[in-house]
């Protein structure tokens, strides 16, 4: 077979670092066989594999870091709980995009939501001895999973692609029911299949959580971002972000700064939780931290323990940037509105040569443009190829992603993102496309 990659460039290294099944590669493992690979061959890859922002970071955020440092914050430490400006603006940016009001006093920064996450993962696996597994609502963020287990908590997960609608509670429920999930997980817009779980869906979420008292850590990192609805990002008016915070008080909600701002270096959001779940005591909590109060744990044990708060002067970016939105002086949207313009060139791509989109229905709408896509690619006899083979034989053709069924998808594809490709890397990708098809035809 005749690739723009020598296949043993690839295969050599996925062997030095110990990668014997790419389904179980991690991103990061992906993406240093890419690089080793452009390092060795000077072919430049297209790099579907990572989902950093592939646009400038928000100018508001930089210019209120720049001044923030000139201050002299960098010698100080910040409040473990944020500084109130944070504080106070993420309140007003819950409520003027999501239409919920929490309290500034609830908001609380982290280094990314991956700190976040992690921290709430920590933190509910200890409320209640009985509630030690983590539920997964696939597919989603595969480090979400390797979180878990770093912390040695149990997982259960379900592709909700197989159950949505009228199907979603009993599949819910039947996890509930036995009454060892101690929080869900998801994210919506879906990452990767950029599904978009409906408003009926999320009160399900919403009403079987408050029914099971069990906590949901709502993935917000891409806010906004179902391009196919008109009117979202303006803030105070409708329609409004979907959000379970309008139907149970169980819930901490993960609004990033890396996609929506494109401020991902930086590592910056803001855990919002409720204010009776930031409020509420737990005994357990009590007799091991001396404190029982969900939230303070959550910023004085959890947080305090992992990083001693978040960069100061970052704080200060993600206030600027919150704030300038919430005044209708950002429309950061209209930023990120590129990524979807991205996605629609690339899936014509895919389908001109022989792939298929994997997700491609979003119950009865076509899937919307964003951020990231799922594709797949079907042998001469109609067989999915699976997952593994298919990046694994991408490479050779300097094309990268991370295969489904690391994100607990059960279908065979990948997931690529658009951030990261030039407007000049479109003919390449037709080309490196069109090679791997005529290759195995």
């Amino acid at each position: 077979m005749k690739t723009v990659i020598p296949q043993q460039v690839i295969d050599n290294y996925l062997k030095k670092i110990e990668v014997t099944d790419l389904n179980k590669a991690s991103i990061r493992q992906v993406l240093a066989t890419v690089k080793n690979a452009e390092k060795l061959t000077g072919t430049e890859f297209i790099h579907f594999e990572m989902g950093v922002p592939g646009i400038p970071p928000s100018a508001y955020g930089v210019k209120a870091q720049k001044e923030a440092l000139d201050r002299g914050v960098a010698s100080k430490y910040p409040d473990i709980e944020g500084i109130p400006e944070l504080k106070e603006q993420a309140s007003r940016f819950v409520k003027a995009f999501l239409n919920t009001d929490i309290s500034a006093a609830h908001c609380t920064p982290t280094c990314g939501a991956m700190q976040g996450t992690f921290a709430a993962f920590l933190l509910c696996s200890q409320l209640d001895p009985k509630k030690d597994t983590i539920l997964y609502i696939d597919p989603g963020f595969p480090v979400q999973k390797m979180q878990a287990k770093v912390m040695g908590v149990k997982m259960e997960s379900f592709d909700v692609a197989d159950y949505r609608s009228d199907k979603l509670a009993p599949k819910l429920e039947s996890y509930l029911k036995k009454g060892n999930i101690c929080c869900i997980v998801y994210s919506n817009p879906n990452n990767p299949s950029w599904m978009c779980l409906t408003e009926e869906e999320i009160r399900t979420i919403g009403q079987l959580a408050t029914q099971y008292d069990t906590v949901i850590l709502e993935d917000l990192a891409y806010m906004t971002m179902d391009f196919r609805r008109d009117g979202l990002g303006v803030p105070y008016q409708p329609p409004y972000q979907t959000t379970v915070s309008h139907y149970t008080d169980n819930v901490i909600m993960m609004l990033s700064g890396s996609k929506i701002f494109s401020y991902a270096g930086e590592r910056i959001a803001v855990a919002c939780i409720s204010d009776k779940l930031y409020e509420r005591s737990y005994e357990t909590l009590a007799q091991r931290y001396g404190i029982s109060r969900f939230g303070s744990v959550y910023a004085y044990d959890m947080l305090y323990a992992m990083s001693s708060g978040v960069t100061h002067s970052v704080q200060c970016a993600m206030a600027a940037m919150m704030k300038a939105a919430v005044d209708g002086e950002y429309q950061f949207r209209e930023d990120i509105r590129e990524y979807a313009r991205r996605t629609e060139k690339i899936k014509e791509s895919l389908l001109r040569n022989g792939f298929n989109i994997t997700y491609d229905k979003d119950l009865e709408q076509l899937v919307s443009d964003g951020f990231f896509f799922t594709f797949g690619y079907n042998l001469p006899d109609g067989t999915p190829m699976e997952g593994g083979k298919l990046l694994h034989e991408l490479l050779w053709f300097g094309i990268s992603g991370i295969t489904l069924l690391s994100t607990g998808s059960t279908r065979q594809g990948l997931r690529g993102c658009s951030s990261n490709i030039r407007e000049d890397q479109f003919p390449v990708l037709e080309e490196r496309l069109r090679l791997f098809n005529e290759a195995h035809r």
